[in-house]
């Protein structure tokens, strides 16, 4: 049984891109900024930080909370063994787009839903594997020109002209790319009693 009477729906980001993905499924949550420390730990992986600052978010705001669903995300940009930053200049973007022309990035997404009544907490981490292919000097310069994605890791949006960069994309949810995986989100809303497509 779904319950007829939905828990308050929190995002634990101030994330726009977050925000309109969750926009997709409901207009009905509140984002709060969760305000944590995403330093990454010596020695610590890519698929264990982002589960770790996930977690650390969606605590942060389950714990001003006595009720509600809270959902915290954190992503990281892989490159063989290297987590990518954001370029935030053009030169370094160029630097990232070139090194990636012919190769694989993969993205981490962590994903957790805390439930801020009972603490029950689910974790999931998304992969997804954007595949370029080979990119001329001129295409790259004139990506970064048209649109300007220095504040996005891997330096591409893949919600606009960064698809023309791809010759494959692969993983279970697109959105995963974004930043918020939302398959995964529903399937763990669902494990709450919360059924968004039945929900008023």
């Amino acid at each position: 049984m779904f319950a007829a009477i939905q828990p308050p729906l929190y995002l634990a980001s101030t994330s726009i891109y977050r925000q309109q993905l969750l926009q997709k499924l409901t207009s009905n949550f509140t984002a709060i900024s969760p305000h944590i420390d995403e330093t990454a730990y010596l020695g610590e992986t890519a698929p264990a930080l982002v589960q770790r600052l996930a977690e650390a978010k969606a605590q942060a705001v389950a714990a001003q909370l006595a009720t509600g669903l809270v959902i915290g995300s954190d992503q990281v940009a892989v490159f063989g063994e290297q987590i990518l930053g954001k370029p935030h200049t053009s030169e370094n973007a160029y630097a990232q787009l070139t090194s990636f022309s012919g190769q694989a990035i993969t993205f981490l997404t962590g994903l957790c839903l805390i439930n801020a009544a009972t603490g029950h907490t689910q974790t999931v981490v998304e992969p997804f594997t954007v595949h370029f292919r080979e990119l001329t000097h001129a295409e790259i310069l004139a990506y970064i020109a048209k649109e300007q994605p220095l504040d996005c890791a891997g330096s591409f949006k893949s919600e606009g002209l960064g698809i023309s960069l791809f010759r494959k994309l692969e993983g279970d949810d697109p959105n995963s790319l974004v930043g918020l995986p939302l398959i995964r989100l529903l399937t763990l809303l669902r494990h709450e009693g919360v059924n968004l497509l039945l929900s008023p």
